[in-house]
């Protein structure tokens, strides 16, 4: 009887040591496992991780980043060094006096945000997110400025004041690049849309691309064929097409952009068939056939530099808006700034009220227009959608370290 207890003790202290040494072997793996994945997500972290993309800005929106979202995507290959709090060290107040600059801005002239926001794209569509737009034409280089598409292109000097209060604070750090997206970033909060994170330590381009910029920058008279084509050469697809001219949700449009819509569409001497009609007698009524050969007024937003030597609390003191020329053209958030950002614009396409044509061709295609019924009827999914193409096209062919460089003046190569 003892021989059998004591048989069954050592049979147990065999399956005990047993388990004990399968629980190590666990451990282990769930350990290496978990390397391997902190690991990871240091060089690559999807944009589809952050609920963040709907909540306000805050310092601390990183801790934002525990939700999982349905989708997965990539991570670009082409991010280099680029990360999130780049500027921890060298400049931690970075963000907050872009974000500060910028609705000190806004406040003086709440123009600035469509001003910011068509700068990111013109800026990043054209051989990516790299400053090059800013760069004035020297030493026989041509500007990128200069090309047609870009002759109404206004933030110019809003970008120089930003880098004024950055290199107060911070001389020789903080990319004109990386203004570019975050200025962009602030000025779609403060239109009423999404808040969302972004990488940086973009570095700036000793190059301008003034060719590249005349051809292929899509034009507001596109159909919606040429507008797909040229989305889809930069890697966006059709839903986030549609969700990107969401940012036509902000910003004042100028007549000659859609005056032959109202007048002489396709050279028939006749209005586009596809406007509503009350819609085009409001139009009509903004813009006569007078502004048929008239361009887009200057302004000191497209032109003028402000001195370097100043301190950037006088150059803010001194953006006046009632310095500046007024412009005859129609509100893209005609309803009302601020309001139902995206949500407005998608409706009123259902409408036939788009202003511009490349606008109103969403609704010529069947999966187009299923996009715009979505977005018109789901303020969340554009919202989420929007941040995430924002988020793609900020990081477009972005330069890091050690190519580029980080520029004093963002108007001059150094």
């Amino acid at each position: 009887m003892i021989v059998g207890l004591e048989l069954l003790e050592m049979d147990f202290t065999r399956k005990l040591s047993f388990l004990v040494f399968l629980l190590c072997v666990l451990i282990s793996l769930k350990n290496q496992n978990a390397e391997t994945k902190k690991g990871s997500q240091a060089v690559s972290w999807s944009p589809y991780d952050a609920p963040s993309i709907f909540a306000d800005p805050s310092p601390s929106w990183p801790m934002f980043l525990s939700t999982k979202l349905e989708k997965k995507v990539e991570e670009p290959d082409n991010l280099g060094s680029l990360r999130y709090d780049y500027y921890n060290e060298s400049c931690p107040q970075a963000e907050q006096i872009i974000r500060t600059t910028v609705q000190e801005l806004y406040k003086l002239r709440p123009n600035v945000s469509a001003a910011l926001l068509r700068l990111v794209f013109h800026d990043c569509f054209v051989e990516g997110c790299d400053a090059s737009v800013l760069l004035d034409a020297v030493n026989g280089i041509d500007s990128e400025k200069d090309s047609p598409p870009n002759e109404s292109l206004k933030g110019f000097d809003l970008i120089d004041i930003i880098k004024l209060e950055l290199e107060e604070a911070c001389p020789g750090v903080v990319s004109c690049a990386d203004i570019v997206v975050l200025a962009a970033r602030e000025s779609v909060v403060l239109a009423g849309g999404p808040f969302y994170p972004l990488h940086t330590g973009r570095r700036d381009s000793t190059v301008s691309f003034s060719e590249v910029a005349a051809y292929e920058l899509p034009s507001p008279q596109d159909d919606l064929y040429k507008t797909i084509a040229s989305f889809a050469s930069r890697g966006f697809n059709g839903r986030e097409t549609v969700a990107l001219l969401g940012a036509h949700s902000t910003g004042m449009i100028h007549c000659k952009f859609f005056l032959n819509r109202l007048y002489n569409f396709a050279g028939t001497d006749e209005p586009d068939p596809s406007m509503d009609t009350e819609f085009l007698a409001l139009l009509r009524s903004r813009c006569n056939n007078s502004h048929a050969s008239s361009s887009p007024s200057s302004s000191p937003s497209s032109s003028s530099s402000p001195s370097l030597s100043p301190s950037p609390s006088s150059v803010i003191d001194s953006f006046s808006p009632s310095s500046l020329p007024l412009e005859t053209g129609m509100k893209m958030d005609y309803e009302g700034p601020g309001l139902g950002f995206g949500t407005l614009y998608y409706q009123s396409l259902l409408q036939g009220r788009g202003i511009l044509y490349v606008d109103q061709q969403l609704t010529a295609g069947e999966e187009t227009e299923n996009w715009v019924r979505a977005y018109a009827s789901d303020v969340s999914l554009f919202r989420r959608d929007f941040a995430l193409a924002m988020m793609k096209l900020s990081n477009l062919q972005v330069l890091t370290e050690p190519r580029g460089q980080v520029r004093l003046n963002c108007r001059l190569v150094i």
